[in-house]
């Protein structure tokens, strides 16, 4: 379960049940969740808590699929699906796995995003893209001049521009999703301690190893 309150139809404010319409049809996605992607939909029930933050997040997905947008589909998709990848995210990462599909990505591509570094079946560019989102991912932002010189090359200003924020902005829904634990990120934690059988804590250990010096 998400770890913040989910807001029903008859709670939400008019552009929240718009979009609830279009994703839920007439099912309150609080009490009947799904959506034809198979996920929970809770994202959507969650930053409804916050009308204009969700009006917000919708207008940024309005911007990046906008007839006005100047960068390559396929390159804004390599830089999102990555995004969702490197940032751990399973919601953002399945979601742009359809999306880059969608958008003329092959299947080997696809499932290629996970050792992008490994393979040839990206362009150039391509490569170039993919190196970019990890600098904004893993990096903080920190990019060699060498990569940005690589992107330089194919896009213009503006294009780069539109990437990088298109992309920060799937980092910064990755991060939140896991937070919150929203739709396929809703998972418990795997880094915790796992319990030595019994007689066979540290203790015991470092006196056998003792024994044996």
């Amino acid at each position: 379960m998400p770890r913040l309150r989910q807001v029903s139809r008859d709670e939400a404010h008019d552009s929240a049940k718009t979009v609830y319409a279009m994703l839920f049809g007439d099912r309150d996605p609080v009490a009947e969740p799904g959506t034809a992607t198979g996920t929970p939909g809770d994202w959507w029930t969650v930053f409804a808590g916050v009308p204009d933050c969700f009006d917000h997040a919708v207008a940024g997905f309005q911007f990046y699929r906008s007839s006005k947008r100047k960068i390559d589909p396929q390159l804004r998709e390599l830089g999102q699906i990555r995004a969702g990848f490197a940032r751990g995210s399973r919601f953002v990462f399945s979601q742009h796995c359809k999306a880059a599909r969608s958008v003329g990505l092959s299947d080997e591509q696809v499932e290629a995003i996970p050792h992008w570094q490994t393979v040839d079946c990206f362009s150039p560019i391509q490569r170039a893209v993919l190196a970019y989102t990890d600098c904004l991912v893993l990096d903080g932002g920190r990019t060699p001049e060498g990569i940005f010189a690589a992107l330089r090359k194919e896009l213009s200003d503006e294009e780069i521009l539109e990437l990088t924020y298109v992309t920060c902005m799937y980092d910064l829904h990755a991060t939140m999703c896991r937070a919150l634990r929203l739709e396929f990120d809703d998972v418990d934690e795997r880094i915790s301690e796992v319990p030595a059988p019994e007689g066979g804590g540290v203790a015991d250990v470092m006196s056998m190893v003792d024994r044996d010096k």
